[in-house]
């Protein structure tokens, strides 16, 4: 029986996964170095010496099936953008959105330990640690959002990749849907509208809005009354139904909707690399590392 601190010792010296150190200790009858060439021959090894450069390129997808029922937007990471245009690459990125919406793992964790729909025989981890040694570069599945509904669920991409809008609604069409996904992409909402904002972001900007008030000489009862008045800017930024459309800034959104009989239910907004610490490279200094060896 192969024990967990022989998969954690081998995992230590590798770097490889888990499920791919559990796999081939189990195959060696717990043999560490005859493991540690199975590792290596799979080339689980030598995607694991990638595991530690940062990945924060890559591509966002979505993908909408069952007649627009069920919808899903994911972000797979890669090093550098020219991956991100490779063709196996984006067939991965496919593969992983379609896993999702059919599959509806609760976590990145719980996708990466599923069979995978392109080869039942392999888990999405492995397929991924395969195409790493392939590719030659570190890749990540980062986060998914998946949504099921009765009414329509709605996608779009910008930027061939950069990112990606889902949405949730009721009511309405398809056309309409994809105005409001344009709209998430361009003016980024970060809520749907004001009961979904947090009460201490809201305490914080209106102490801010009181103190400039403030600071313009205001007395303290005058710029109370000034915040209650500004506060509906704030909202009419970070809210989605209270911003300006931005095919025709003179209707806001919620106008819109109730003009076509319609509501928004959520919606969730990638943009690749978001919050991702991205890698700075000077291009000399890599090509005298490779001719030095």
């Amino acid at each position: 029986m192969i024990t967990a601190e022989q998969v954690k010792a081998l995992r230590e010296k590798t770097g490889a996964g888990m499920m791919d150190c559990k796999k081939v200790l189990t195959e060696t009858n717990g043999d560490e170095e005859k493991a540690i060439e199975l590792l290596r021959e799979r080339g689980i090894a030598k995607a694991a010496k990638k595991s530690d450069r940062i990945a924060a390129e890559g591509l966002v997808t979505t993908y909408v099936a069952e007649k627009g029922k069920v919808g899903v937007v994911v972000e797979v990471n890669a090093e550098t953008d020219f991956v991100a245009k490779n063709e196996e690459f984006r067939s991965f990125v496919a593969d992983v959105a379609k896993q999702v919406a059919e599959k509806n793992p609760a976590t990145v964790e719980e996708l990466l330990a599923q069979k995978s729909i392109t080869d039942e025989s392999k888990t999405v981890q492995e397929v991924l640690t395969e195409k790493i040694a392939t590719i030659g570069e570190n890749m990540s599945i980062r986060r998914f959002e998946r949504f099921e509904t009765n009414g329509l669920v709605e996608s779009y991409i910008h930027g061939d990749g950069k990112i990606g809008v889902l949405v949730e609604m009721e009511g309405g069409n398809n056309n309409l849907a994809k105005d409001i996904c344009m709209q998430i992409a361009a003016a980024r909402p970060e809520y749907l509208d004001r009961n979904a904002v947090p009460q201490d972001r809201v305490d914080h900007e209106m102490e801010i809005l009181k103190a400039q008030a403030m600071n313009e000489g205001k007395p303290e009862a005058v710029a109370e009354k000034i915040v209650q008045g500004r506060i509906g800017k704030f909202y009419g930024e970070i809210c989605l139904v209270e911003q300006e459309f931005v095919k025709n800034p003179d209707q806001k959104i919620n106008q819109l909707l109730e003009a076509n009989g319609a509501k928004v239910v959520r919606f969730a907004r990638f943009e690749k690399g978001e919050g991702l610490q991205k890698r700075e490279e000077n291009f000399a200094e890599e090509v005298a590392k490779q001719m030095n060896g």
